[in-house]
């Protein structure tokens, strides 16, 4: 009687253990999907909103851009002999509807300051360098200087160091600057807008990169 009596109690409590496992199994597999659903949800609207929020200009030229973490956004390294060329490319440049902030060493140089000390300036406070390549630049010391400058500064930043090039031959490019796209400056139009396109589309990547670290 004693083990019939066991035996008949014993078994709801098997049941019950089997519902129970049962039941937990079966609620694992929401769990997991709505967990996987709720980890891939995010990513997907992440990558969605990177892709529809372009960088525009009103973001460049807002208050807390990083733009201006520096003094100028395009600092010209030129020869003497090329500076009215030079200054028709810095006033198309700060006429655009971005304002570039450009630095000119005969304009924008302290008198009385080192040239060494502000080529150096110049070159650390500057976003990008426009390294106008003619046969003036090859035959100045200072130019050449200036350009060591920028490479030392950032060599492998893609859109900071852009190379001009105008009446000198393939051969003649600087070697240092062969592993950078120069813009030929055949027609000058066309070469100013390719100038500022670049130095935008840098300026682009730097908010982007910025709002992105700050996220």
């Amino acid at each position: 009687g004693w083990l019939r009596r066991f035996l008949h109690k014993s078994k709801p409590s098997s049941v019950v253990e089997s519902n129970l496992n049962t039941n937990s199994s079966t609620s694992s597999s929401p769990s997991s999907s709505s967990a996987e659903s709720s980890s891939s949800s995010p990513t997907t609207s992440l990558a969605r909103s990177i892709r529809l929020s372009p960088i525009s200009v009103s973001d460049i030229n807002a208050s807390g851009s990083a733009r201006w973490t520096k003094s100028y956004d395009v600092c010209i390294c030129h020869s003497e002999v090329d500076l009215e060329l030079v200054e028709e490319l810095v006033s198309y440049l700060e006429n655009q509807p971005e304002s570039f902030r450009c630095f000119l060493q005969l304009r924008d140089a302290t008198p009385g300051s080192a040239v060494v000390t502000e080529l150096c300036d110049a070159v650390q406070n500057s976003h990008c360098w426009v390294m106008l390549i003619t046969p003036g630049f090859l035959g100045d010391p200072w130019c050449k200087y200036q350009m060591h400058q920028a490479l030392a500064e950032a060599p492998m930043a893609n859109g900071r160091t852009i190379p001009v090039l105008k009446d000198v031959d393939r051969k003649d490019y600087p070697k240092e600057l062969r592993n950078l796209y120069y813009i030929s400056m055949a027609l000058k139009e066309n070469s100013f807008k390719q100038i500022r396109d670049t130095v935008v589309r840098y300026l682009q990547e730097l908010c982007r990169s910025s709002t992105s670290r700050m996220e």
